[in-house]
């Protein structure tokens, strides 16, 4: 963020019409009168959060008052909204669970919208805050809220193929979370974006021109981002929550499935024009050899 202070102007009017100069008293003080300087241009806030992201955090937060729900009850909406595998069992005909077939549908986006408590809500902020933030601004409200829903399908479609036959159901916004990080560094490192060195105004550094695919798998700093990513969830698997009989154990492969979606499926939401060739990125000297 570059502030700018406007510069003091000096006026100096006609030879012939300079006033006198004022005699002194040799025992009067001269006193100095600096001009007034001119307000400061407004700061921006730290931290804004766009519209779409305020409206998403809410929506999740709104949710989470189903804890203060009866036992029973509480229990039943994770069973109905979040994501069960066995639901799509077909060798298990003699089993059935709330939702009917309409669960078998929503489930696959209604499980991102329910945690488990304050902290895995507050984790996925930690997260969702600085790359949510960049990439709702770029996209816009809708494209933002189709995403998120099609990241959260692409971990469940993920945490599926990986427990085809697992009972408990998985709940957490994380593939989400995910899919919204591996899109925002396909911009994020880009001279002037808000990981780079140079960078502007959030607006401005929202909506720089994003790196190919191809050239962002050559990048250095992306490719050191995606090695610790991917080192942190295999070792560690943060984030999403599967909520069992014995306890809770992390859906890492969910995770993946959104980062890999949001990574590869970024052009089809993007507005704004792709990069020329010679684009060039935060990381990389430009073609006067400055960086």
């Amino acid at each position: 963020m570059r502030l700018h202070r406007a510069g003091k102007a000096a006026y100096l009017g006609p030879y012939d019409s300079k006033p006198p100069a004022k005699v002194l008293d040799p025992l009067e003080s001269q006193s100095y009168s600096s001009p007034v300087e001119p307000p400061d241009a407004p700061h921006e806030p730290i931290l804004t959060l766009p519209a779409a992201l305020t409206a998403y955090i809410a929506l999740i937060a709104a949710i989470h008052l189903r804890v203060l729900l009866p036992v029973e009850l509480e229990n039943w909406t994770i069973d109905v909204f979040g994501f069960i595998p066995k639901r799509y069992d077909s060798t298990l005909l003699n089993i059935t669970f709330p939702g009917g077939a309409g669960a078998k549908v929503w489930t696959f986006v209604t499980y991102s919208l329910l945690h488990a408590n304050l902290s895995h809500i507050g984790f996925n902020l930690l997260w969702l805050l600085p790359f949510g933030s960049a990439l709702a601004r770029r996209f816009g409200a809708v494209r933002f809220f189709v995403f998120m829903a099609v990241t959260a399908v692409a971990g469940a479609v993920a945490h599926l193929v990986t427990h085809e036959h697992a009972i408990a159901p998985m709940i957490g916004a994380s593939a989400s979370v995910s899919g919204a990080m591996a899109a925002a560094i396909r911009f994020a490192f880009v001279r002037g974006s808000f990981l780079s060195f140079h960078r502007g105004d959030a607006d401005a550094a929202a909506k720089v021109p994003a790196l190919s695919l191809s050239r962002a798998l050559r990048n250095a700093r992306v490719l050191g981002f995606l090695a610790v990513w991917f080192g942190v969830n295999i070792i560690f698997g943060l984030g999403s929550i599967s909520i069992g009989t014995e306890g809770a154990s992390v859906a890492w492969q969910a995770h993946i499935g959104g980062f890999l979606a949001g990574l590869m499926l970024f052009s089809l939401f993007d507005p704004v024009p792709r990069a020329t060739p010679h684009t060039a990125d935060a990381s990389w000297p430009d073609e006067s050899g400055r960086v």
